[in-house]
């Protein structure tokens, strides 16, 4: 008995000829993709054998997005912090709200970040950067429970500034060096490979919070753990400023010196980088994750995601956290993107939507090393599929899936999501826990934290609520 049979209208299955089946039908055992083809090929071998069949006669078919830069406890964390600029932003907004969080808050908010993701289509992720006081454990075992595919990074730090800024962060995200690298290695020993789905990182924290002899720590360990890095680098001027005065080297000449660069790493933002940079980064197949959302709330620029693209970069997309973005819908991230590109470039074709979808599947699976086991759909991989209903005004006539994901569909048009061959959620109903329950433990949470902070007690707005 085959587990599952999807019946779609169109197939978009990224796989090296990027071919799109019209009326295609894809087969899943044991978590497997089988067979992919034509239903009236496939329907013989697996119409009526199947232990569930999904009915996607009016979606597209494709493989689950990949969001390569989250911060899971920014969830409830929306609206806290608007019209900032990033150092301030942190300072006296996001680190005092985080440094006074508590596990249970923690927990909360990061389930409400995960139903989020799960209901637009992301399947897998890669977490920027937990700490102590989070309660690191808890929030892993949610995500493996609710079903979802992540990397999940521990923050390393051993100092406390943030580029340009001396003593930024805020007592209660204040670790040592050997704590926070300790707990990382042991989460690691702990979970990495859980059932193929969890994977820890290092996350080291921004130059200014670790030392030299720190981030050169991380790099060694990762290699000899053969396990990943992320790390924000070059997302305002300030870091350009401060690395080029300490240290006589641009941000990414900088991450090359520490050991950052490389496959194994993705460094999160790279507004302010050079052609010099961008060389370096193809030169050493380091992965980029771009947020247009965050970059353009905050007002930290454009990254240069053409100029990376053209370059042979690697580039990815992440949504990053609530306060800069507020929401983690991967989908509207795909549309920013690319309207970005042309219109910093004054070039509509600076890029075109199958790169976009590329940027959200593929290249966010090899960013994460996961390039043989997700990103497309093809037999072999894993089934982390989602479907997207278009049978709706916006999304008519279906002229052009690629086109209508990318500049048409938002997340609220997914209708199913597979990961590991497991249904998720069907028909918009996530099926590996309560989502109304999260939503009243979040909002009990937020309540008691912006409480406790005393930030957010009450709505940043000009208007009067009465």
């Amino acid at each position: 008995m085959t587990d599952l049979y999807i019946r779609g209208k169109f197939v978009i299955t990224m796989n090296k000829k990027r071919e799109i089946i019209k009326d295609g039908c894809v087969a899943v055992e044991d978590g497997i993709i089988r067979a992919v083809g034509k239903c009236s090929e496939l329907d013989k071998d697996y119409m009526g054998k199947a232990d569930e069949v999904i009915d996607a006669s009016k979606h597209i078919v494709m493989p689950g997005l990949v969001d390569t830069h989250v911060h899971l406890v920014q969830g409830m964390l929306k609206a806290c912090a608007n019209y900032r600029r990033l150092i301030p932003w942190l300072k006296d907004r996001v680190w005092p709200l985080q440094g006074n969080m508590t596990a249970d808050d923690a927990l909360a908010a990061a389930t409400l970040t995960m139903v989020e993701m799960i209901k637009t289509g992301t399947t897998t992720f890669l977490e920027t950067g937990l700490v102590g006081r989070y309660g690191p454990d808890r929030i892993i075992e949610r995500v493996h429970d609710v079903g979802l595919r992540a990397a999940i990074s521990r923050h390393v730090m051993d100092m406390t500034g943030y580029a340009t800024e001396e003593n930024a962060l805020h007592p209660g995200l204040v670790e040592t060096g050997e704590q926070s690298m300790g707990d990382t290695i042991r989460l690691f020993n702990k979970y990495n490979g859980w059932d193929g789905r969890i994977f820890i990182w290092f996350g080291p924290r921004t130059p200014g919070a670790v030392s030299l002899e720190l981030f050169r720590e991380i790099s060694s360990k990762a290699k000899e753990l053969g396990t990943g890095i992320t790390m924000h680098l070059a997302e305002v001027k300030d870091d350009v400023i401060y690395l080029t005065r300490e240290f006589g080297r641009k941000p990414i000449e900088f991450a090359h010196y520490v050991g950052l660069t490389g496959p194994n790493v993705v460094l999160v933002h790279t507004v302010w980088i050079t052609d010099d940079e961008i060389k370096l980064l193809a030169d050493t197949s380091t992965n980029v994750s771009h947020n247009p959302s965050c970059n353009s709330k905050l007002g930290s620029g454009i990254a240069r995601v053409a100029d990376m693209l053209n370059a042979g970069v690697n580039v990815t997309l992440g949504c990053d956290g609530g306060p800069s973005n507020d929401n983690y819908d991967l989908i509207e991230e795909m549309k920013i993107a690319a309207l970005l590109q042309t219109a910093s470039k004054l070039d509509p074709e600076a890029v075109r939507a199958e790169d976009i979808i590329e940027m959200a599947t593929l290249r966010g699976a090899k960013a994460l090393g996961l390039q043989d086991v997700i990103g497309s759909i093809e037999p072999g991989k894993k089934a982390d599929i989602i479907t997207i209903n278009y049978w709706d005004p916006k999304l008519m006539p279906m002229n052009d899936p690629v086109s209508h994901i990318v500049y048409a569909a938002h997340g609220d048009d997914v209708s199913d999501v597979i990961i590991d061959g497991k249904v998720v959620m069907k028909n918009r109903k996530i099926l590996t826990i309560n989502e109304d329950k999260v939503l009243e433990d979040v909002g009990r949470h937020a309540r008691e934290l912006f409480e406790r902070a005393g930030i957010c007690k009450e709505p940043e707005i000009k208007w009067p609520i009465i």
